[in-house]
């Protein structure tokens, strides 16, 4: 199975430090939806991996989020793309759970959901904690420059080996292309 896991606020859609707490707050980065349906197309399944931590910190409700993702599914299958899954943290950093990135939780129940290791599989995030998770279940971190990538792209910790890209669509442009040549 060819998998690539994504995270959602930064890399999909535009990134807010007040949180995407509405429908109406989120708005795609353009090209990435159609960047998604590229892949679909290409044999892949897409998979979100997302802290959302305005739940544990009562920013927003779970019916609240529940209607974000309409909107971003409903967007996405009208680029004719499509998420197999959408895997979420709702705890507050003060929490210390096992699925708040950097840590690997949502990693892991997305290999006991989809049956696959996770090794080499492409994930694609704009902060060092997406990058760290990947990196603990021996995912491929890919960097996109939106959202907070441009910061994390001048983190120290950012390992010189990770790729980086200005967007979805030339991240997506590279795996395709690399498929292509091997």
């Amino acid at each position: 199975m060819k998998l690539v896991i994504l995270d959602r606020d930064g890399v999909i859609n535009e990134d807010s430090d007040e949180f995407i707490k509405t429908p109406e707050e989120w708005l795609p980065i353009p090209g990435s939806l159609s960047a998604i349906a590229r892949l679909n197309q290409a044999g892949y399944r897409i998979v979100i991996a997302t802290n959302q931590s305005g739940l544990g910190r009562g920013l927003f409700s779970i019916d609240q989020l529940n209607a974000i993702h309409r909107k971003m599914l409903q967007a996405i299958v009208n680029e004719g793309g499509q998420i197999h899954g959408i895997f979420f943290c709702p705890h507050a950093p003060k929490e210390h759970c096992e699925c708040r990135k950097p840590k690997p939780g949502l990693f892991h129940q997305i290999s006991e959901r989809f049956y696959c290791n996770l090794s080499g599989v492409p994930c694609i995030g704009d902060s060092l904690r997406d990058l760290q998770a990947a990196s603990a279940v021996g995912g491929q971190p890919i960097l996109v420059r939106t959202g907070k990538g441009q910061r994390t792209e001048n983190d120290p910790e950012l390992l010189p080996s990770i790729p980086v890209y200005n967007n979805l669509t030339e991240a997506v442009d590279a795996l395709l292309f690399e498929e292509s040549t091997n």
